[in-house]
């Protein structure tokens, strides 16, 4: 369980470090569930060696990352900022590239990538390797989820980072996250975080879960297939919502466009978007 001192700095900060939370055997474990072929094969494919590359959906690629997913030493501690019932929204598998100089990943609040109903939503890493500033660990601006949901444009479009960086991010409330194999942080959907290039020269690995409290309701951004697992507590039979206004942002994934807003649109009004509609003469019987 989280103390009432971590809860507060985490509502006032937007984040939290924990050491030591997974033992270096159950790290081994981890690390040897990256090894498998099927993975190894999927990030080869995916260039990981030249950039930062995430493999989604983590939970169904190896028994051992489900099992973290639900792991009470995460789910119980993060009870206490979420609420009882708690869903996953997202896992994935977060390499930076061994090749020096490369794996950097802007400035960004990962609630403009899935907006939701409310805004209790966090990410958790869990660290395979030690994070230092040499391989590109996380760096956290502190307090800046209460600046609310950000611009993420550029031409019109959602480019993944926050448009205005250098007014939005206060450097001296930015804390890099250095730790050990086996740490876990956790931050706000709406903490503004990025990590730098990897200078080390050999790969560095986290697992990312995101998760939500069971009553909000996602309004665009992609739904994987382990979307909506009910890690704790159970689905409330209702949707909290917080008053205000959210972007729909025009996307696209792997260079082609996909859906801006889940389950608004049917299959027949996709098809007849920008299509004629053919009007009733004069006097035709109308049902």
């Amino acid at each position: 369980m989280l103390s009432q001192d971590e809860i507060d700095r985490y509502r006032e900060e937007g984040y939290l470090h924990l050491r030591g939370v997974f033992h270096a055997a159950e790290v081994d474990e981890l690390r040897e569930a990256c090894t498998q072929a099927s993975l190894r094969r999927e990030l080869t494919e995916r260039g990981y060696e030249e950039r930062i590359v995430f493999l989604h959906p983590l939970t169904t690629k190896h028994p051992a990352f489900k099992a973290v997913g639900a792991d009470a030493r995460i789910v119980e501690r993060i009870a206490a900022l979420l609420g009882p019932d708690i869903q996953l929204q997202q896992s994935k598998l977060a390499t930076k590239p061994p090749k020096a100089g490369k794996g950097a990943f802007h400035w960004h609040q990962d609630f403009a990538y899935f907006p939701h109903t409310n805004t209790d939503l966090l990410a958790v890493f869990v660290m395979l390797d030690d994070s230092t500033l040499e391989n590109g660990c996380l760096h956290v601006a502190a307090g800046s989820h209460k600046l609310g949901l950000l611009d993420h444009t550029k031409d019109g479009r959602f480019s993944g980072g926050v448009s205005d960086a250098a007014r939005c991010v206060d450097p001296a409330r930015v804390v890099a996250l250095e730790g050990k194999a086996g740490d876990v942080t956790i931050h706000h959907a709406l903490t503004l975080h990025a990590s730098f290039n990897n200078r080390s020269g050999r790969e560095r690995r986290g697992l990312i879960y995101q998760y939500r409290a069971a009553d909000a309701y996602q309004l665009d951004g992609r739904v994987f297939d382990d979307s909506g697992w009910q890690v704790r507590g159970c689905a409330p039979e209702r949707i909290r919502c917080e008053a205000g206004t959210l972007p729909v942002y025009k996307r696209s994934y792997n260079g082609r466009e996909f859906d801006i807003a889940w389950h608004q649109e049917g299959p027949a009004a996709k098809a007849w978007a920008g299509t004629e509609v053919r009007k009733l003469k004069p006097g035709a019987a109308r049902a």
